[in-house]
């Protein structure tokens, strides 16, 4: 009997979509057969329930003697790999350094002019990259990829188990990392155009320090397990980011049935086509505009609550986005 095809799971600092994504590959593949190792930083570990980790600390930002470290682990790991798979630029960066096949997901754009650099790097070495939203997808080919192809990645499924989360009501949600890329100080200073809504922002990361001090009449809620229940309570989502590929967040307020106002960016027009109101990024007049029509009228947060939904139903799955990956591999190994 053959042995199982051995897959290598490679990811930077990751305490939200990226992890999450690869968390359920992970499982997926398991399942499927396939013997996984997820190779990550210590502190991406500890966010995520990965099968058989190794800690390879690949950072936010190159460092040359933190990186050759990484390197030299990650050569190791795919010797003993058949298929290395790796998750954003700064891993794929390293990855494509090693032997194999490897296979990149293009999660996040990366400015300046060593993303550019990182950018060409990735998509000339990498066997296939994988694009999670058509603007990755022509960035991968201006850079010199040989064979791109579209990366959907599904939000893994959301349960609301009931429980009031307190929050209040009207509640006005947003979840996401605490980084510029949200827009958060564009929902900061919508705040005076929302009214008596009360403001919740569940999620961690590196700004949240300035974004209490700047904004104290915003539930800060960290980390939370209940998005579900969260989203349930919701009155509007709201996603005020500068750039987005294929948002889990707002995949998650589409199927949940949640009414989202969301930036005209990145992947999203392509994502949530007419299930959702789509602002300019950086707007805080239009979007407290739009956030607060819909909490004026319930008819029309129903109405497009439920084209979110339409919409929603048509995208990939989770057990697909699975199938399609594993798919690629076999091709890949013959």
């Amino acid at each position: 009997m053959p042995e199982p095809d051995r897959v290598l799971l490679v990811l930077a600092t990751s305490t939200g979509g990226v992890g999450r994504h690869v968390q359920s590959l992970a499982a997926g593949l398991s399942r499927r057969g396939f013997r996984v190792r997820v190779a990550g930083p210590a502190s991406t570990g500890r966010v995520f329930a990965f099968p058989s980790y190794v800690e390879v600390e690949i950072g936010p930002r190159p460092h040359p003697v933190r990186d050759l470290r990484a390197l030299r682990t990650l050569r190791r790991l795919a010797a003993d790999a058949d298929v290395v798979h790796a998750h954003g630029l700064r891993a794929a960066g390293l990855a494509v350094l090693g032997p194999g096949p490897v296979v990149t997901t293009w999660h996040n754009a990366v400015a300046g002019r060593m993303g550019v650099v990182l950018e060409r790097l990735v998509a000339r070495r990498a066997s296939v990259v994988l694009a999670a939203s058509p603007d990755l997808a022509a960035r991968a080919r201006a850079a010199g990829g040989r064979d791109v192809r579209p990366g959907p990645v599904a939000a893994p499924l959301v349960v609301a188990t009931g429980r009031n989360p307190g929050l209040g009501s009207p509640l006005v949600l947003a979840v996401g990392r605490l980084h510029a890329q949200k827009g958060y100080d564009t929902l900061v200073a919508a705040l005076p155009l929302l009214g008596d809504a009360v403001v919740a922002v569940a999620g961690v990361g590196p700004l949240e320090p300035a974004l209490r001090s700047a904004a104290p009449g915003i539930r800060w809620l960290g980390r939370r397990e209940d998005i579900g229940d969260l989203l349930a309570a919701a009155d509007v989502v709201v996603l005020p980011s500068t750039w987005e590929a294929r948002s889990l967040t707002a995949q998650e307020a589409l199927r949940a049935g949640r009414p989202l106002v969301a930036s005209a960016v990145g992947g999203l027009p392509d994502l949530v086509g007419d299930g959702a109101v789509l602002v300019p990024p950086g707007d805080p007049q239009a979007l407290g505009r739009a956030v607060r029509a819909l909490l004026d009228d319930p008819v029309a947060a129903a109405e497009l609550a439920a084209r979110g939904r339409a919409v929603a139903a048509a995208w990939p799955t989770e057990e697909d986005t699975v199938e399609a990956v594993a798919a690629l591999y076999r091709e890949l190994l013959g």
